[in-house]
């Protein structure tokens, strides 16, 4: 019995910032003319055994290849191998049988590469819009996703203690980690806009049928793009706590004030200013230049830099997150 063919594919989350908020890089396929535009996704390419030496170069040339942007900082994320992932729309090798996907995640200082009617630096809000929690409570989660989640899960308890413990009901925390899990859950509930478009002919999925162009629950992504991304993000926030890898996202110069709301902008928690001002300090990772940035409003703000040369020394060290309603 042959061997059904097997393509490695390599999908990049690129995140930097812009203007404060966090963005992902994002590309579209080409669509013929008068069809409607195809959902966006990440960079994603074929390895070539025969003609790449490796994965993460293999990306960094596919990666500058469809948006002119070079990267910086990147690390392998995970490897998505689930069977049907790939449909629809990751077509990366004729005729193949099976796509297995390595993610990588990449951070850039600045959202710089030209943005084009194929690629763009979309804002992470709206893929998932539950997840922005910094000016409190996202409104859409008790009046749009709580009820739809209730009305799916009827009367298993297993299931509404699995809602009340990732959307933060009925007094439970909020873990900003759990970002691939509150998606999961929606696409199990057939909720997320993939779940119609991936299970079209499963009698399961007319009863949300209704719901599935609803805002509160994101804009779909090509193939399993998004929960891709929502790994990255997961994975990215929970680094925040215990690796420096928040600079990798500032500039060679920076105000605290920009490095709080770079924090805040990934985690989508509101942070206590001087309590995270006194963390910051306590590392030792920045230091003041002695001279202010001109730029910024009001009362000048010192600069600093990050001491990359005492992250060496400690590279298990990050940032915590002091809550401003902790």
């Amino acid at each position: 019995m042959t061997a059904p063919p097997i393509v490695i594919g390599l999908s990049a989350v690129v995140f930097a910032l812009r203007e404060g908020e966090a963005r992902v890089l994002t590309v579209r396929p080409p669509r013929p003319p008068g069809a409607p535009p195809p959902p966006e996704g990440l960079p994603f390419g074929p390895f070539d055994p025969e003609g790449h030496r490796t994965f993460e170069l293999a990306l960094r040339e596919f990666v500058a290849r469809q948006t002119r942007f070079q990267l910086g900082y990147v690390e392998q994320l995970y490897t998505f191998g689930d069977k049907g992932r790939d449909a629809p729309l990751a077509d990366v090798g004729a005729g193949a049988a099976r796509v297995i996907s390595v993610g990588y995640l990449a951070l850039a200082p600045a959202a710089t590469a030209r943005e084009e009617p194929d690629v763009a630096w979309a804002d992470l809000g709206r893929f998932f819009p539950w997840e922005d929690w910094r000016a409190g409570r996202p409104a859409l989660i008790e009046e749009v996703i709580a009820p739809a989640l209730e009305a799916w899960a009827g009367r298993s308890g297993a299931r509404r203690d699995r809602i009340a413990a990732l959307f933060a009901l009925d007094g439970a925390p909020w873990n900003e980690e759990r970002v691939l899990d509150r998606y999961e859950l929606l696409y199990e509930a057939g909720l997320a806009p993939e779940a119609g478009r991936d299970r079209a002919l499963a009698a399961e999925a007319a009863p949300v049928a209704a719901t599935l162009r609803e805002p509160a629950f994101g804009e779909p992504m090509a193939s399993d793009h998004r929960r891709i991304l929502a790994t990255a993000l997961g994975r990215l926030r929970g680094k925040l706590k215990y690796r420096p890898i928040i600079f990798e996202l500032m500039g060679e110069t920076f105000t605290l004030s920009a490095l709080q709301k770079a924090m805040e902008a990934i985690s989508g928690v509101a942070l206590h200013k001087p309590n995270f001002r006194r963390a910051v300090e306590r590392t030792g990772l920045v230091e003041g230049l002695g001279h202010t940035d001109p730029s910024s409003p009001g009362r000048p703000a010192e600069l600093f830099r990050f001491r990359r040369e005492a992250a060496a020394t400690r590279p298990s060290l990050g940032l915590s997150l002091p809550r401003l309603r902790d």
